[in-house]
């Protein structure tokens, strides 16, 4: 049950660090409450009203934000920076337990403005960390590593003793998503250890939910089922309602590994009406698939698609990926039960495609992370240059008193010394650009073909195989029943549906990552792939090979190769209304020149410059990761010719 990672854990270390800046044992509510009536206009105040809202945290969200914005207006008029910081920090808290995690990465940037006006370190790293935990729940782990590292890197090590196992907890959490067990579990046991020096109940509970879930994930069951009946226990001695609703969710999971489907209505339905309670529609979410699992055992199918369908339409709205991806294939699970094929493919289907376009967004928003990262490098690179300049100025104002013709020597000389310098500063950077631009490009693409190869290979070994063992079955079934002509005239069409869908199957399989590519070479792929489109009467294609029969092309040139024609192909089928294209594959001294031509109706090629599809973007990727020119002609009318020439 892997898909239960993300939102499972959505109870994370570090937000609790408001509670724990802030101090352990406060008062009770109503003894606050009465301290609040005659309190003045000034930091106490303040300090009074974040305390009531610490009492409502984990149980009532709406009343806990109604104290904490109250705190952060009077700090704002009185111009209490602090009490700003702890007010924004709050909120993301609140936010966080609710999966709102977009609220959380915009309410620790605020603080992170403000601590970095005051040169505050410790608010600089709380921020950081805090960030890194809302883009992982956004499942953006690029910039999750970078901000949670950064943050551990400011506040390790620097004496915040009562934050050190929230620190831990949140590496734990950290490298549990990217899949590092055995490291989460060495960082979640001292979690663990130092929330319980520290008699910090909030935090051991939290640790402790998340240590189980990396004992899980390493089907070690007995272990992590321990440890989340501890954390369950602590949570409801504690009247923690966000933890106790994860940690049943957690719970739901170990009683679907241990077949106990009593126990798992059990906690889903106590899950959902705590998370419902909390406003905490990533846990319901999980709960409600738990209950849609729970129903699904017990064949009650209506039921189930009710609580696998509010689960979509709830990841929907909050645009949680794997929650999306999680509730169609249940949905795909009850219609195959319900022997509902067609909309068992359908959901399938729906399912693999989003999990596609997700694998693509994932790629780009890489890509652009590293842009950006490298963008900020060469910034502080020239503010150093500056700031080095500055110091040598200062020095020949020093040296002015010294001689008028000393310092003109001098200057001279360090001008020339500066320019030439310079030069060679601006020509390592570009080529440190280049190389960056050169390693991005080539991690997306092979980051692409080995997803679609894995993709690939689950379509074929794993619905293939299910597929031809449903055909045989029903083959089997034929050969034992007496049938009307009615029903055999049904189960014939039935069977020839089936005999479509494993032959579409294999067509996807074989688009995705053609076995003949990596077997026979790309001049035999292309021949093939052109045959295929052919057969298939979309479009009549005319391949012609000079001299690439003998070519050896690295694979992952031939790839990227094969992925440009492909995409022109794709797109002369979508948009040209062209009936013929040619396809021209010719060995030159230095490389391969590509030629794509179409009878199409063509189009104006100023267009392609603020083009903004992916298919064109990834052509544009591919000739420039392989060093190539490409030249695109084309006229209304008069169909288009693509030539693309690269040295290998």
């Amino acid at each position: 049950m892997n898909w239960r990672k993300i939102i499972l854990t959505s109870v994370t270390a570090l937000f609790c660090v408001p509670l724990l800046l802030w101090g352990q044992g406060t008062p009770k509510t109503d003894s606050l409450l009465k301290a609040l009536a005659v309190a003045k206009k000034d930091t106490s105040k303040i300090l009074l009203l974040y305390a009531i809202a610490e009492q409502y945290e984990n149980s009532e969200p709406d009343k806990a934000r109604k104290y904490i914005k109250q705190g952060g207006e009077l700090s704002r008029e009185i111009n209490y920076q602090p009490g700003i910081m702890k007010s924004y920090r709050m909120l993301s808290y609140v936010y966080s337990f609710q999966s709102k995690f977009d609220s959380v990465i915009y309410y620790n940037r605020l603080v992170l403005d403000i601590a970095r006006s005051r040169n505050d370190s410790f608010n600089i790293g709380v921020s950081f960390f805090n960030i890194g935990i809302g883009f992982r729940f956004m499942s953006e782990l690029d910039s999750a590593v970078v901000y949670t590292l950064q943050g551990a890197k400011l506040l390790e090590g620097k004496g915040y003793s009562n934050i050190e196992s929230s620190i831990n907890d949140g590496l734990q959490t950290l490298y549990m998503t990217l899949g590092q067990y055995e490291k989460a579990i060495s960082y979640g046991n001292k979690a663990v250890e130092l929330a319980r020096k520290l008699e910090d109940q909030s935090a051991l509970a939290n640790s402790l939910s998340n240590l189980g879930l990396s004992y899980s994930e390493t089907n070690r069951v007995s272990e992590a089922k321990k440890i989340y009946l501890e954390a369950l226990q602590i949570a409801e001695s504690t009247n923690n309602k966000s933890i106790q609703a994860v940690v049943l969710n957690n719970l739901s999971d170990i009683a679907i590994k241990e077949n106990q489907f009593d126990r798992l209505k059990t906690y889903a339905e106590r899950s959902i009406a705590l998370a419902g309670e909390m406003e905490d529609e990533g846990t319901l979410i999980s709960g409600k698939l738990s209950l849609a699992a729970y129903l699904l055992s017990r064949q009650e199918y209506v039921a189930a698609q009710e609580q696998a369908l509010a689960a979509l339409a709830l990841s929907e709205k909050q645009n949680l990926l794997e929650g999306k991806t999680t509730s169609l294939g249940m949905l795909s699970a009850i219609a195959f039960s319900r022997q509902d094929y067609k909309k068992g493919f359908e959901y399938y289907y729906q399912k693999m495609d989003f999990e596609g376009k997700v694998f693509n967004q994932s790629l780009q928003q890489k890509e652009a992370a590293l842009r950006i990262r490298y963008e900020t490098e060469k910034k502080d690179t020239q503010i150093l240059l500056q700031r080095t300049e500055l110091q040598r100025k200062t020095v020949f104002n020093y040296l002015l008193i010294g001689g008028a013709a000393a310092l003109l020597l001098i200057t001279l000389l360090s001008y020339r010394t500066y320019r030439q310098k310079q030069k060679l500063q601006q020509h390592r950077i570009e080529e440190l650009e280049t190389q960056q631009q050169l390693l991005a490009a080539e991690a997306v693409m092979k980051g692409e073909e080995q997803e679609r190869t894995r993709l690939a290979k689950d379509l074929h070994d794993g619905l293939g195989g299910m597929l031809s063992g449903i055909k045989y079955s029903f083959q089997t079934m034929k050969g034992n029943l007496i049938m009307t002509p009615e029903n055999q005239q049904a189960f014939e069409r039935s069977m020839d549906m089936l005999d479509s869908s494993i032959k579409e199957m294999r067509r996807v399989a074989h688009n995705m990552m053609p076995e003949v590519l990596v077997k026979f070479g790309l001049d035999t792929a292309m021949k093939d792939f052109c045959d295929d489109i052919n057969r298939s009467g979309a479009l009549r294609v005319v391949y012609q090979s000079l001299g690439m029969d003998l070519l050896q092309v690295e694979q992952t040139a031939a790839i990227a190769v094969y992925r440009i024609v492909q995409e022109l192909l794709n797109n002369t089928m979508k948009h040209a209304a062209a009936k013929t294209a040619i396809v021209q594959l010719s060995r030159t001294d230095a490389g391969i020149n590509i030629t794509v031509e179409d009878d199409g109706k063509g189009f104006d090629p100023v267009i392609l410059s603020g083009g903004k599809g992916i298919g064109w973007s990834n052509i544009q990727s591919r000739v420039e990761y392989l060093k190539g020119k490409m030249d695109v002609r084309s006229t209304p009318g008069n169909g288009t010719s693509v030539n693309i020439e690269f040295n290998l």
